[in-house]
C-alpha cells in the first residue's frame, strides 16, 4: 500500500524552509557586516562572502531534501 501525503504538509515544510533561508541570510549579512568592521576591511568582503556561502549550503540542503525517495 502506498501512503498518501497531505499537500498541506509539503506546503508547511517548504514554507519552513523559506523561513530558514531568510533567517540564515539575515544572520550571515549581519555577521559579515560586524566581522568587516571588526577586521577593519574597507571593502565589504564578508558581507558578500558569508551570504553566498549560506545560499550555496541552502541550495544543497533543498536538493537533498527534495530528492529523497518516499517510501
Amino acid at each position: 500500500m502506498q501512503k498518501q501525503t497531505n499537500p498541506g504538509n509539503d506546503l508547511l515544510r517548504y514554507a519552513g524552509l523559506g523561513g530558514q533561508i531568510l533567517v540564515a541570510l539575515g544572520i550571515a549579512v549581519f555577521a559579515g557586516y560586524k566581522a568587516d568592521k571588526w577586521l577593519k576591511i574597507s571593502f565589504p568582503l564578508l558581507v558578500w562572502a558569508l551570504p553566498l556561502i549560506v545560499v550555496s549550503l541552502m541550495i544543497y540542503k533543498l536538493i537533498k531534501d527534495t530528492s529523497k525517495k518516499k517510501e
